[in-house]
């Protein structure tokens, strides 16, 4: 079973670029920051680290989409003909179903907003159904 590489670069590379537009200034950002309870919606010298949040996010963007990958060509390998649309549903799937509620009770234990959770949750389902029609795509 071969990944495709090509594939998983793209993947991340719309990830990435959907997650910048997502948290971008005119779009989730203040929302997201007002609902952490950040007032002046800058982060402060202890938050704002960007080798690690631009380093962990591109790592953990890569996991994901290497993960998906893994799973349409092992789906593939069985037998299964996996189409654009079957790719972001695989993938719609799993960032729904697994990303988005596995996260929940920690997140309301630990005291977080619903509104973050949505929003930062949101983002990673939307991501995995981009990069699932892609690998598919690739493939």
């Amino acid at each position: 079973m071969e990944i495709n590489w090509l594939a998983v670069f793209v993947a991340s590379l719309s990830s990435f670029v959907i997650g910048a537009v997502w948290f971008g200034p005119k779009t989730f950002y203040p929302i997201w920051m007002k609902g952490r309870g950040i007032q002046s919606g800058q982060l402060d010298s202890n938050q704002n680290k960007p080798v690690i949040l631009f380093g962990g996010t591109i790592i953990g963007v890569l996991i994901q989409t290497l993960t998906l990958a893994l799973i349409i060509n092992s789906l593939q390998h069985a037998g299964t003909d996996i189409g654009i649309s079957d790719g972001a549903g695989i993938g719609f799937a799993l960032g729904v179903g697994i990303g988005m509620f596995a996260s929940l009770s920690h997140r309301v234990f630990g005291g977080d907003s619903l509104k973050v959770w949505i929003i930062e949750t949101a983002n990673d389902a939307i991501n995995l159904t981009v990069a699932g029609a892609i690998i598919a795509f690739f493939n």
